[in-house]
């Protein structure tokens, strides 16, 4: 039998690196285990490894995966074509959920099954037996209700044009999806639409991040770097959470909008650019303009175009074709066969309130279909806390400290009224750190 390459293990658990370097012998040409990812960056370096095993959790005590996520990061940056299989307990199967859409391959459940562990190895080590799936690109689900139809139809007017577009709504209501349906319907379709989480973007490498610095413009900076105006030339340059641009960096972003030309950090040689420009928040912007959070200016050069997603709980119609669309994807991707969506189940699905929108039922679905043992989706496998509906200022009842973090930062965002540096200065951390909890958290 033909051996699959080179496997690179990393496991804090001696007698688990013992016990798979003796599974896995016969199909490996070699196997390396480590017990800490510290030497890592050398062993990328030194040999062509086909396939990484990485275990979530380093550290005794800390069992949350952030460890595993960091250096799944890594290894991305510095090998992207490495496939990557994460090595996690049965109770963190939501947390390999998200290393997934983070760029891992696979991931293979503690205490594993030989012969599946074997397998997900191999066909992630080998590309002719990896499953072969087309990338398409998603198509916007536009529903039934009429609210989205009148959506559809103004969208449908718009999209070959090059007027700026402001997209609101609640997170998870695919803002993001429907940037990328407006670029997939206009003229500029043949180039890739360039996304910039603003939300997510340090202040001190605004400029550098949006318009690109030269050679030794400040410490760090080697070689040249094209910014992401620049790199939207012809096309979309999609400005996701644009409301949580600070006060002060306002006035380039909209410089910049205004002249079509990007200066790089470093240089005084205006660069044209031709962009069709795409803008999303989950805020007020008009509030924020009367309370000088926001500049009058910039909305109206981000706004000729306005467009509301509704919440999902505003057109319950389009809540079941959109779960059994999830279903069809993640049987696909989990290698399952066509699960059934009872009434039962059904029933449930349309009673729950969907705060967190498409992205809360997208995941629940995901949970489910991983979760199912049947060929039957029961109300059992949908882990949804059925509440009344609640005003803004309820929160659930908490029993874990990471719930109950996630409500201080929602209660924190009410108080403050999504002003993020408000919150970050009221809880006591930097904006950045409260960036990162958000999006762990949905918020």
């Amino acid at each position: 039998m033909k051996k699959a390459g080179n496997i690179l293990i990393i496991d804090d658990n001696r007698g688990v690196r013992d016990a798979l370097q003796l599974l896995l012998k016969p199909h490996f040409d070699r196997i390396e285990a480590l017990s800490s990812p510290a030497t890592l960056p050398t062993c990328l370096n030194t040999t062509d490894w086909q396939v990484i095993l990485l275990d979530m959790n380093f550290k005794a005590g800390i069992n949350n995966g952030n460890e595993g996520l960091y250096w799944l990061h890594e290894i991305k940056k510095m090998k992207p074509y490495i496939p990557v299989v994460l090595f996690t307990a049965y109770a963190d199967i939501s947390l390999a959920v998200r290393g997934i859409k983070e760029g891992a391959t696979d991931f293979v459940v503690k205490p594993w099954d030989n012969d599946k562990l074997i397998e997900t190895l191999l066909a992630a080590a080998i590309p002719s037996e990896r499953p072969q799936v087309k990338q398409e690109r998603m198509p916007m689900y536009w529903g039934e209700s009429a609210a989205m139809n009148r959506l559809r139809h103004l969208v449908e007017k718009i999209a070959d044009t090059d007027a700026n577009v402001l997209i609101t709504g609640e997170n998870g209501t695919g803002k993001e999806m429907l940037a990328r349906e407006i670029h997939h319907l206009s003229s500029r379709r043949h180039h890739e639409m360039i996304t910039v989480d603003m939300g997510a973007l340090t202040e001190t490498l605004f400029e550098s991040e949006l318009f690109g610095h030269v050679k030794g413009a400040f410490t760090d900076a080697r070689n040249e770097r094209t910014g992401k105006f620049e790199a939207a030339n012809d096309s979309s340059l999609f400005l996701d959470e644009i409301g949580n641009l600070p006060f002060h960096l306002q006035a380039k972003l909209l410089t910049a909008i205004q002249q079509k030309a990007v200066v790089k950090v470093g240089s005084n040689l205006p660069i044209p650019v031709n962009i069709r420009l795409i803008c999303a928040t989950n805020r007020n912007l008009p509030d924020m303009v009367k309370r000088g959070e926001f500049r009058e200016d910039l909305l109206y050069r981000i706004n000729t175009i306005h467009l509301e997603i509704p919440p999902l709980r505003q057109r319950t119609e389009d809540i079941l074709p959109l779960a059994e669309q999830f279903i069809c994807r993640f049987c696909q991707q989990y290698h399952k066969k066509s699960l059934k969506l009872p009434d039962d189940s059904c029933e449930k699905l349309l009673k729950h309130p969907w705060y967190g929108n498409i992205r809360e039922l997208e995941h629940t679905i995901e949970k489910a279909v991983i979760i199912c043992d049947g060929t039957t989706l029961t109300t059992d496998c949908f882990q949804l806390a059925h509440s009344p509906a609640r005003t803004t200022m309820e929160l659930p009842q908490v029993s874990t400290l990471e719930a109950m973090e996630r409500q201080m930062i929602a209660k924190a965002l009410q108080n403050c009224e999504g002003n993020l540096s408000a919150v970050a200065a009221s809880l006591g951390i930097s904006r950045q750190t409260l960036y990162n909890k958000m999006k762990r958290y949905g918020l």
